[in-house]
């Protein structure tokens, strides 16, 4: 017993140093843990609010595109109605340059009017101006 007990010491003594070391890394654990997990605790709801954030921002840059994409509908219409206006503006102009530099068709006599004529009597003729030239005899 006495060779069992001499035997236990050295065992005894290595046991009360792993225990000593254990209370260290206890009261370093103890001391070191608590705000670890606090900044864990405070970089977890930070990521959070960041994806929140995130999320915020890809719905708004959804909708900005979808506005984008509006426009830009929108926009084709315009060109397609100013395409089509400015054809025929196009067309209208050329009608018109066609027509000014045309040769004027020769005029035509006026057709007569058919319905009532006035009498000769009513009408009012100014008189007509006197003929000053000298006449022309037969003889010469």
């Amino acid at each position: 017993m006495t060779t069992v007990l001499l035997m236990a010491v050295p065992a005894l003594q290595e046991l009360v140093r792993v225990a000593r070391s254990a209370e260290r890394l206890l009261n370093t654990l103890d001391r070191e843990l608590p705000p670890t997990l606090d900044t864990l605790r405070r970089t977890g709801s930070e990521v959070t609010d960041l994806t929140d954030e995130l999320q915020q921002g890809v719905q708004s840059a959804g909708r900005l595109i979808g506005q984008v994409d509006e426009g830009i509908t929108s926009t084709r219409q315009q060109v397609k109605t100013l395409n089509h206006g400015s054809r025929s503006l196009w067309v209208g102009v050329q009608a018109a340059w066609r027509v000014w530099t045309r040769p004027s068709p020769p005029k035509r006599p006026r057709p007569k009017k058919l319905g009532h004529r006035r009498s000769a009597l009513t009408e009012v003729r100014p008189p007509a101006p006197p003929d000053n030239r000298p006449r022309e005899t037969e003889g010469d």
